[in-house]
């Protein structure tokens, strides 16, 4: 799971912690800001300026959060799951590459294995006593 340095996105608010997140992106891009913009044009079919990216990135903007269409573009453009990674948190959730998708489905399945046990555990100790509970 890939995250931002808590650091690099502190913030007050949610707004201002996806425009530290946005900037943060978009830093440690080796791509520029007007390079960025062209793709995310490009892959859109519509307009995104460098301006707006800098507005996106900034936290006195209050008003220019990054509309979630674009927020793909960018991740796209990027290739920074982090953006998807934070919102994610949001819900307890995580962000992983596909090719670990097998484990996490070991994770679950040990996770109900470990529940059909306990239950079955239970129920033997139940039966022993004659049903009572």
């Amino acid at each position: 799971v890939k995250r931002y340095e808590e650091h690099a996105v502190r913030a007050s608010s949610l707004r201002a912690r996806i425009a530290h997140a946005v900037s943060c992106t978009l830093k440690e891009c080796d791509l520029g800001r007007d390079e960025v913009a062209a793709r995310m044009s490009e892959g859109l079919g519509e307009d995104v300026s460098k301006n707006m990216l800098d507005a996106y990135a900034s936290e006195a903007r209050e008003q220019s959060s990054v509309p979630f269409l674009r927020m793909l573009a960018l991740v796209h453009v990027t290739g920074d799951m982090r953006l998807l990674q934070m919102a994610a948190e949001l819900f307890e959730h995580s962000v992983v590459e596909d090719r670990y998708l097998p484990w996490v489905e070991v994770g679950q399945l040990a996770d109900k294995k470990d529940n059909v046990e306990r239950a079955f555990e239970a129920a033997r100790r139940n039966a022993r006593r004659g049903g009572k509970s």
